[in-house]
Parts: structure tokens; sequence; C-alpha cells
């Protein structure tokens, strides 16, 4: 008997020392931001002398405008450059996913973006978006086109930035997508050409459902990054021009660092998390059903049989 409770506890023995390690770095990093976001808490002070202020923090926020206007920049943001990834980088991966001479070569330069630090993207895209010396406002010129405000008028910096961010990470939806594809069953996909289906069909029908698993994994940790992104929306537009490009991130990193104000920013941080939390639960519940459904469907088609 005693053997035998060594042995049933020997896995949680070997897995202890990690899950203390993760629980540390992970959770109280949390929870001191979260006792964080009920002080009054600035720069100057430690945080054992902050005033604790219940959730007055929670409650300005909403009543702060600024803050409003960040979250629903950073909604639209997040929803229309997952939108266009997706629909690109699923396009891209069925496009090339085929031996032709040449193809592996151009799957590593459609990577290449992703590899470039953001910094750098950021740096990057703001001299081509240069009113006079940019690539983009000279071509226009020398189209006889008048230029473009790029990043000086709050629609066409938006814009900006999201064909900044597509530009980079189109390719990580890619990658995913490739990968997923080229792990199909090739029984499937013979089948159906036995069946007469044409290639659309095999898309719509074959590829793509089978390929849903994958893609909703992919959707929504872009979705959850597209959230987080900082760097190139700092370089490109520092938020502006006014508030058009301002996102949650860029707006918790202002609160902090210009305005001093530690615990309204602890409280903006702990509101993101919970919206990304709900994303991910929402997927993942909704995987979840998914693959239920998708087991009942092959349970029914084997009784049919």
């Amino acid at each position: 008997m005693q053997t035998a409770n060594v042995n049933r506890l020997t896995p949680y023995l070997f897995l202890a020392p990690a899950a203390i390690i993760m629980g540390i770095a992970l959770l109280y990093p949390i929870g001191y931001m979260v006792y964080a976001s009920f002080l009054d808490w600035n720069p100057s002070q430690r945080i054992g002398e902050a005033e604790f202020v219940g959730l007055r923090n929670y409650i300005n926020l909403l009543g702060d405008a600024a803050f409003l206007e960040s979250f629903w920049v950073t909604i639209k943001f997040a929803a229309v450059v997952v939108t266009l990834e997706m629909f690109l980088g699923v396009g891209l991966a069925l496009l090339l996913d085929r031996n032709i001479r040449g193809m592996s070569l151009l799957r590593t330069l459609f990577i290449l973006p992703m590899m470039i630090a953001p910094i750098v993207v950021g740096l990057m895209w703001r001299y081509m978006y240069h009113p006079t010396v940019g690539i983009f406002n000279r071509t226009l010129k020398s189209m006889g086109l008048d230029p473009v405000p790029w990043l000086s008028d709050g629609n066409w910096a938006f814009a900006s930035v999201v064909i900044a961010d597509v530009w980079q990470w189109t390719p990580f939806i890619f990658i995913l997508s490739l990968a997923a594809l080229q792990s199909l069953p090739q029984s499937a996909m013979e089948a159906s050409r036995i069946d007469g289906a044409t290639g659309w069909q095999q898309v719509i029908y074959i590829k793509l459902p089978l390929m849903l698993p994958v893609l909703i994994v992919t959707l929504l940790l872009r979705l959850i990054d597209a959230f987080k992104v900082l760097e190139v929306i700092l370089v490109l537009t520092n938020g502006g021009p006014g508030l058009s490009t301002e996102i949650l991130s860029l707006r918790i990193s202002r609160t902090a660092s210009e305005f001093r104000e530690l615990g309204e920013a602890a409280a903006m941080s702990n509101f993101l998390l919970i919206l990304l939390m709900v994303l991910t639960f929402g997927m993942f519940f909704y995987n979840k059903a998914m693959e239920v459904r998708a087991a009942r469907l092959r349970a029914a088609a084997e009784e049919d049989l």
C-alpha cells in the first residue's frame, strides 16, 4: 500500500518544483497588479505607502473619455488587422500549397517580415510614410497625384498602422495555415477528386473544415497579440494624431510613465487581461463545441455504415 502511494505521488513530486516556479513567476506579478489597481499609487511612493481607494480606479475608467476612445480604437484595430491577416494568410497558404520549382524559396521570403524586430518595422514604415521623402508619396508625385497625409490625418494614420501590422504578421497566419494544409489526410483529397469535386469545392468543403481547429487557435493567438501591440504604433504615430491610433497598451504605458498614475494603469491592465481571458475562453469553448459536433457526425456516419 505504501509503495502504491509513493508511486502515485511521484509524478507530482517531480512536477512540484516547476509548478512552484511557475506560480511565483506568473501568479505573483498578476496578483501584484491586481492589488495595485485598488491603490492611489504614483512612482514616488512605495506600494505599501499608497492609499487604498477600492474600486475608484475602475469607476474612473468608465468616465474617462480617453480610455473609452482607446478601447474602441483597440477593438477596431484588432478586428481589422486579424480579419485581413486571416484572409491573406490562409489565401497565400492555399495558393502556395503545391509542388512548384522555387516554391521553398518563395515560402521563405514570405516569412521574413515576422523575423524583423517591431521597432525596426515601425521605423522602416515611418520613413516610407514620410510626407516628402517617403517612397509612397514620391511614387504618387511621380504619377501626378497628390501626396497622402499618411501619419498626420486620423483616418490615414489608422490605415497606415493597419498596413504595417498586416505586412508583418500575415506570414504568421501563412506559416500555421500552410502547416495545417500539409498535414491534411491525402485520402480525403483523393476521394473528393474521384467524386468529381472542383478545386474550390475541395477548399470549401474539405480543406477549410479540416483546418478549422488550427485556424481557431491561430485566430486566437493573433487576436491576443493584436490587443497587445505597442512598439510599431509607438514608433509610427505615438497614438496620434489625437487619439486616432492610441490603443489600450499605449494608453496604459502613457498613464504609468507620463501621467504617473500607477494604480489607474494597473486597473487598465486588469481590464485588458479580463478582455483577453473572455476572448480566450470563448474561443476555447467554441473549439470544444466544434470538436463535439465533429465527433457526433463521425459517430452517425459509422452507424449508417
